[in-house]
């Protein structure tokens, strides 16, 4: 199954009409002051378009000749712009509610098989309590989450991974934990109960993806302070803003009442404040949790997400994260003397009956680099040798045919293969032996391969560094990441490995308590560290980190101690997930500074609406009138155009925000530098456009 298909699994469009819908309804049930408070500058907005009401009914009760028609346009487009920024925050809750009811059905009401008194009861899998022992056999759903402490099992996982293979669970250690909801394919395992009801890893995962226990994250909640802040300055400086009008127009000598009625402070309020933000902040960051959910990561907070961004020191594991995992077949080291062709030969067949990984590649190796094909030796009633931990060795005994020699075989570690030979009474040949030690240094492992007796050379495998890793290691860097390699190998072959790929640094020989001493080096350093592991040594590690991935397939201690879970299993996602945490805090703030920069050009389209018949003198329009340099139609239009504006674009923006910022592997400065140029720039630019375009089409349409 591709990558593509399981991160899209079950998930549906933003726009699709069913959450469009629910968006819409769900807009008005957040107009709810207890629920809007959370958003202080949308609070304010609600709050400014609430007086604006009371300000437009009054008038019409009154029937006080004011501009009415006037007031109620922008009080609407007040409330638009607070059903929009709710719409935004509700279209990016939407999706997360669609998946989680995919999710929901993928759990159906199952029954469990529980271990009672020595009996076997049939029971709901809800009302099993923690410590209950149950029994799955094949065709059966797991009722909850558990540990297997008796038997093995082919698990089908695919209802929370999408990874449609199957998985080994058994007794154990590190293969032992099992999660509710999904199916048991074959044989029988027994498992103890390890989580209440409603505390499943399914219900969380639910909850989480819902958004229920989404918390501001530390960023979110600085960023909510400073537009709170900047919210109190202008609400401030509106509120003597007529002060400082009156003066004027006392100076001028004419009466500005009609702009300066609290519809048109109103509109100069939303319009200074710095909505466009406030409106898609929370939008912002579900969908930051919604990426990592389409790249099957769950997040347990918000500041997990987030953390992952500011990651700047990765700790990875060697084996099947920079290197496939599997050492392979890569060269053939003949002895002098020996035909390379002899030793490939040799080597091919004593790894006929070889079914790992690494006898698989010898095969396909001479196959290809010799053009050799493996004989059928079972059809001479050869004998095969299978390898053994004490012998260190494998191989195969062929017997002489038709006048033929027989054929003794042998291949395994330099250390058995000259004990092996000196005990036949030969030599071990010293170019041999070098070829060992110079292997030993490149990172790879050799085998020896003999035959009657006779050293006919070595079989390097090697561990294949995953292709495209250094590229990918280099852009870490230049986004000021470090990565630090951490392996259980010699410190020569992790050298060589690191010098391969490309990693900053490595640690060798390493123990669970060396990974532990790292992070903690690197955190008093004051550095953020991320690391992903399995197991339950690597839990302290995966505690301690600021981001730790625990991997689906690992034991349940690990997957309690870290603060992510991936779902596939897949060790290089941690480099997957701090691209996610960083495209979120990019868009977070691509968005502040559009936003800012947004507001700025506003002022160009109110003030000098307001201020443009001051110091006229006699003349239609005074010297600040030289601010209007859009040229808008009317003091009116330009109020009601900025207005329209500011609600217009919360709206336009909400894909953007929901699909993140294009992510680029650059550094701090070039990001900010893109920000001000993109960002800055077209916040500046876009109001002159937009609000001169509505301004048109106002005047044209004579709603002023």
């Amino acid at each position: 199954m591709s990558s593509e298909g399981k991160s899209n699994r079950g998930l549906t469009s933003a726009f699709d009409k069913k959450i469009v819908l629910q968006a819409l309804a769900d807009s008005f049930k957040k107009l709810d002051p207890r629920t809007l408070v959370r958003n202080p500058v949308m609070f304010v907005v609600e709050v400014v378009a609430v007086v604006a009401t009371c300000v437009v009914l009054l008038s019409v009760v009154s029937r006080q000749p004011s501009p009415v028609a006037f007031d109620l346009q922008i009080t609407l487009w007040l409330w638009v712009t607070v059903l929009f920024a709710n719409f935004a925050e509700a279209i990016a809750e939407g999706r997360g509610k669609a998946q989680a009811d995919a999710l929901r059905r993928a759990r159906s009401e199952t029954i469990a098989r529980k271990i009672e008194n020595g009996k076997e009861i049939e029971v709901g899998a809800t009302e099993l309590l923690k410590g209950d022992i149950v029994v799955c056999e094949g065709g059966d759903v797991i009722p909850a989450d558990g540990l297997v402490i008796e038997g093995i099992a082919s698990v089908d996982e695919s209802a929370i991974t999408g990874e449609s293979a199957p998985v080994i669970r058994e007794s154990g250690e590190e293969r032992n934990a099992v999660t509710g909801g999904t199916k048991v394919l074959s044989d029988r395992i027994v498992i103890r109960i390890i989580a209440e009801p409603g505390s499943t890893f399914m219900d969380k995962i639910i909850s989480l993806v819902e958004g229920a226990r989404r918390q501001k994250t530390p960023n979110e909640i600085a960023l909510t302070i400073l537009l709170s802040a900047l919210t109190i300055v202008f609400l401030l400086a509106v509120a003597t803003f007529p002060a400082f009008m009156q003066y004027g127009a006392n100076a001028s000598g004419i009466s500005i009442k009609e702009y300066i009625t609290l519809p048109i402070l109103a509109s100069l309020l939303v319009c200074l404040i710095p909505t466009t933000i406030g409106g898609l902040l929370s939008a912002i960051g579900i969908s930051g949790m919604d990426r990592l959910i389409r790249k099957n990561v769950i997040a347990t907070s918000g500041r997990a997400a987030e953390a992952a961004g500011d990651v700047d020191v990765l700790l990875l594991d060697k084996t099947g994260t920079i290197t496939l995992g599997n050492r392979m077949a890569s060269n053939f080291i003949p002895a002098p003397g020996i035909p390379v062709e002899r030793l490939a030969d040799a080597a091919q067949l004593s790894s006929i009956a070889d079914e790992t990984p690494e006898g698989r590649s010898i095969v396909v190796l001479a196959k290809e680099k010799y053009g050799l094909r493996a004989k059928e030796v079972r059809d001479v009633d050869a004998e095969f040798i299978p390898f053994s931990a004490q012998t260190k060795m494998s191989g195969v005994e062929i017997p002489g045919i038709g006048g033929s020699r027989p054929r003794s075989i042998r291949k395994g570690s330099g250390e058995a293969i000259k004990k092996f030979v000196t005990d036949l009474g030969r030599t071990f040949p010293q170019s041999v032996q070098k070829s060992l030690e110079e292997i030993a240094r490149e990172g790879s492992t050799p085998l020896v391969v003999v035959e009657n007796g006779d050293v006919l050379g070595v079989v390097q495998l090697k561990d294949i560094v995953k292709g495209g890793i250094k590229e990918r290691f280099a852009q870490l860097r230049i986004m000021g990441i470090k990565t630090v390699m951490i392996t259980g190998d010699n410190t020569l072959t992790a050298a060589a490995i690191a010098a391969e790929a490309g990693v900053d640094d490595f640690i060798a020989e390493a123990k669970p308590e060396d990974k532990l001493a790292r992070i903690r080096t690197e955190q008093a350093n004051g550095h953020l560290v991320g690391m992903i592991g399995d197991g339950t040594n690597d839990a302290p590690a995966l505690a301690q980190a600021d981001v730790g991935i625990a991997m689906n397939s690992g034991t349940q201690a690990a997957r309690e101690a870290g603060n992510m879970v991936d779902l596939d299993s897949n060790p290089t996602k941690l480099i997957e997930v701090v691209e996610t945490g960083k495209k979120l805090l990019m868009t977070r703030g691509a968005m502040t500074t559009f936003s800012i920069a947004n507001d700025v050009s506003k002022y160009f389209a109110i003030i000098p609406a307001m201020t443009g018949t001051l110091y006229a003198f006699g003349k239609p329009f005074g010297p600040l009138s030289a601010l209007n340099i859009m040229r808008l139609g009317s003091p009116e239009s330009a109020i009601l155009s900025a207005v329209i504006f500011n609600a217009i674009i919360i709206i336009l923006l909400v894909p953007l925000a929901l699909k993140g910022v294009k992510y680029r592997p650059v550094g701090a400065s070039a990001v900010l530098r893109r920000n001000l140029w993109i960002y800055g720039a077209g916040g500046i630019i876009a109001p002159f456009i937009g609000i001169k375009l509505i301004d048109m089409i106002v005047n044209v349409l004579r709603l002023v």
